[in-house]
């Protein structure tokens, strides 16, 4: 069976399409495409038979007989819309998360920087209305007086956190924000630090402290008396801190704007020094069952918070965790995005003072989706696979080691060595060390493709799949 836009198209035709794999513009006598000989593309030679309709913006899997449409997944809300636009009001705060869709309710309250470790938001008793994507918050009248746990009042700043809750009692996103206000108002959105900081590629001489920002600044961090700084203005950071002695701890303070917050950090031990530690180890915090921060957007906010507890009452030194974060299986990077941030928001209070490793895994997947006859489904790792894979996303996300092998690229089975024609292994394999133990993280889900029935005809990995590089 074949669409019907095809029936007129024998089987040699069809597999002469497959197969033309020298040519850039495939030449065939097909209704479907309005002008056949300049329209149709080959996408890449390690999918020998995807096929890109420049005309209509489509793209095709044409395996015998049979043609597959690619899916259009729409998604309601990527990590953009619901950091939304917020301004200030002379009585607080104004979010315009900019989807006309969104009703639901928003539930607010004051982060206590540095009254405790692990700083939460202390959330009000009573949430506000979001209608249209729109919601003001009264931080003047609501949060005053009796209700100014963190003296706002007094310092004319405060930090907020604040969840958005669907008109279903979905868990959307979980972010905060930071306000300045003088005298009367108006209030102002002010620097904040919207993800982390966190610590990463800890070594016996420093550490990687990385965060993003709300605003483009040169952020700093001072520690051990040093200051050092973002390399350029921007929103996402990565300082590397060096020259300190080893298995100590170091009070550290990041500096982002008008914004100061405070953690510390312990180096690890000198190689060689077999002194006892604890790391902690574990899996699998995709969205489960039960509802509320069971499943926020995503991953199961109740879960790693109380993993991330447990390891810092056992004064781990370091985390592995390996594969499946979040939900995943999405076909729209910037949801997958989403999911991450509610993620890394889970673990961000304790990965403030050791390092969370995170590996990949299946659900990492993000993937296009073809549809062929009888709503047969076919799925593979999304490219261009510099900007869009799985493994891209998932790199963009997570400051990991980058001393694995670079990609399949240059293999003796790589069709054409002058483009990417896979994904990259940069900081999803690779491998650390601390002391005496070493921990080396392999993506089994490499070129992961789901629909693996049909891999022999598009191509991609099993999940399993070992690579048969070495690490460097």
């Amino acid at each position: 069976m074949i669409n019907s836009n095809y029936k007129h198209l024998s089987s040699r035709q069809l597999n002469e399409m497959k197969h033309a794999l020298t040519y850039l513009l495939i030449l065939i006598g097909s209704t479907a495409f309005a002008q056949p000989n300049d329209t149709l593309v080959n996408v890449s030679l390690v999918h020998t038979n995807i096929f890109f309709d420049t005309k209509n913006s489509q793209q095709y899997i044409i395996i015998d007989d049979m043609i597959a449409e690619e899916v259009a997944i729409q998604t309601d809300y990527d990590l953009d819309d619901l950091k939304g636009t917020i301004i200030g009001t002379t009585t607080g705060l104004f979010f315009d998360f900019g989807v006309e869709e969104l009703n639901g309710e928003l539930i607010y309250g004051f982060i206590p920087q540095g009254d405790s470790k692990h700083p939460h938001p202390v959330y009000f008793k009573i949430p506000v209305k979001i209608r249209q994507g729109k919601v003001g918050l009264n931080i003047k009248h609501v949060l005053g007086r009796a209700y100014d746990m963190i003296g706002w009042l007094t310092k004319g700043e405060g930090t907020l956190g604040y969840r958005i809750i669907d008109n279903e009692g979905n868990m959307l996103y979980d972010g905060k924000v930071r306000f300045t206000v003088t005298g009367t108002g108006p209030f102002q959105v002010a620097e904040t630090i919207t993800e982390g900081p966190f610590i990463n590629l800890l070594s016996q001489k420093g550490a990687t402290i990385s965060f993003d920002t709300n605003m483009e600044i040169v952020a700093q961090v001072l520690v051990n008396g040093k200051t050092y700084k973002s390399k350029s203005a921007g929103t996402h950071h990565e300082i590397r801190i060096s020259n300190l002695e080893p298995d100590t701890e170091y009070d550290y303070s990041v500096k982002f704007g008008t914004g100061v917050e405070s953690y510390s950090f312990r180096t690890a031990p000198a190689p060689g020094s077999r002194t006892k530690f604890t790391f902690a180890y574990a899996s699998d915090s995709r969205s489960g069952e039960g509802g509320g921060e069971r499943n926020l957007n995503g991953a199961n906010f109740y879960v790693m918070k109380k993993i991330g507890a447990l390891a810092s009452f056992k004064d781990a030194r370091f985390m592995q965790f390996t594969g499946d974060l979040v939900s995943g299986y999405l076909t729209n990077p910037d949801e997958m995005d989403l999911q991450f941030a509610n993620w890394k928001r889970a673990v961000e209070p304790f990965g403030h003072y050791f390092p969370i490793v995170a590996g990949m895994g299946n659900h990492e997947a993000i993937v296009r989706m073809f549809r062929g006859p009888g709503n047969k489904l076919f799925r593979i790792d999304k490219y261009p696979y510099e900007e869009s894979s799985a493994e891209a996303i998932f790199a963009k996300n997570f400051v990991n080691p980058t001393n694995g092998p670079e990609s399949e690229d240059g293999a003796s089975y790589d069709p054409n060595l002058q483009k990417v024609d896979f994904p990259s292994y940069k900081e999803n394999a690779f491998y650390y060390t601390y002391d005496n133990v070493a921990v080396i993280n392999m993506n089994s889900d490499y070129w992961y493709s789901p629909s693996k029935e049909t891999i022999p005809e598009i191509g991609g990995g099993l999940h399993g799949y070992i690579m048969d590089n070495q690490l460097k």
